[in-house]
């Protein structure tokens, strides 16, 4: 039976107030709150009637059951859409949605100015080693002329190399601002674009163990998909530079975390910037914790106040589109549409638009 109220749920919290500002403001829409640990009684009736879900909270912060994946989807029978907080969806299943003719989307571009500061932040301070001289003039015993200042010289970063894993929003900006502003030479790792699409988002190319040989920065940009877990390893931080850095702002579990410490443990790489971790966050005791040549933040690097507005405005608006019947822009998974559409006639009682 077709429906008037479209009913939207989420878990934990909102990137911000203005997602439901914009939602609140739709006579036809009801937004529900759920905790990881709200009772079944609360739970299931609100899972029963959703068409959508925001899943705002990151993988860790999310309890299990609240992870888009098959056993949830038993339990939604009238979901239409999953909305990602951000352009990572790594709590979401694509081939559970596709199968149960859910769309997912994301909301990719909302914090990319964000996230490419972030990455120009840590190279900034990992080439200057700002992380280590802060740390040091801390130390009770090394202040004042013990101080050997020449033993933590940096480098510029003017005419250097960066290499970016994952030319997508995020990786096109990082892109666009070492070009302009430190004149960098940008080489590009993404099996998903064309030389000529890669040409025209600033960079040059490259297969993924020339770029690590030949960058003096390695930034991974990239989404987490069964493709890229564990794409950075032992045998790829071999193949960097001893003078090299590595930064990632994209998701744990792309990179060997034990690996990467005992990289920098043999002094194979210069240092690293690291804002996402396996667990997170990560626990005090954490072995790259103890390097002082690693800069570390907690999985912040979007999380800007302009940057939670932006995306909280993108999902709204993506979100109410969507269940007005309009198409989705930022569509994750397209071969759920058959599935999706004649469920949307059913569930909402009219067709929607795919384009």
């Amino acid at each position: 039976m077709a429906v008037n109220t479209k009913r939207v749920f989420y878990v934990k919290y909102l990137s911000d107030q203005k997602f439901a500002d914009l939602l609140g403001a739709r006579p036809d829409v009801t937004l529900e709150k759920l905790e990881n640990d709200s009772p079944a009684a609360q739970v299931e009736p609100v899972l029963a009637a959703a068409h959508a879900y925001q899943v705002g909270a990151s993988r860790d912060e999310l309890a299990p059951q609240y992870h888009v994946h098959d056993a949830l989807l038993a339990r939604t029978p009238n979901l239409l859409v999953v909305s990602s907080n951000g352009a990572g969806y790594d709590t979401i299943d694509l081939e559970a949605c596709t199968r149960a003719g859910v769309l997912a989307v994301n909301q990719a571009g909302g914090n990319r100015e964000a996230v490419a500061e972030h990455v120009l932040g840590m190279l900034l301070c990992l080439t200057k080693r700002i992380g280590e001289t802060d740390r040091v003039m801390r130390r009770p015993a090394a202040g004042g002329a013990e101080l050997d200042r020449n033993a933590y010289m940096g480098r510029d970063a003017m005419g250097k190399t960066i290499g970016i894993i994952g030319l997508g929003h995020v990786g096109t900006r990082v892109a666009e601002l070492c070009r302009l502003l430190f004149g960098m030479r940008v080489l590009a790792y993404d099996p998903y674009l064309t030389a000529e699409q890669v040409a025209a988002r600033g960079a040059e190319a490259s297969g993924l163990d020339d770029l690590l040989r030949r960058a003096d920065f390695v930034s991974l940009n990239c989404p987490r998909t069964k493709e890229t877990l564990g794409l950075i390893g032992a045998r790829e931080y071999t193949l960097m530079q001893p003078h090299a850095y590595f930064i990632t702002t994209a998701r744990g579990g792309i990179h060997d975390e034990a690996a990467l410490a005992e990289a920098l443990r043999g002094r194979r790489i210069a240092g690293a910037g690291l804002d996402v971790w396996g667990r997170e966050p990560p626990p005090a005791d954490h072995p790259l914790m103890a390097f002082d040549n690693v800069l570390v933040s907690p999985h912040t690097a979007g999380v800007t106040h302009e940057a939670r507005v932006n995306m909280a405005t993108i999902a709204a608006e993506q979100m109410l589109a969507i269940l007005d019947g309009k198409p989705a822009v930022r569509l994750l998974n397209p071969d759920a549409w058959p599935a999706f559409a004649a469920r949307f006639e059913r569930i909402l009682g009219f067709a929607p638009r795919r384009d």
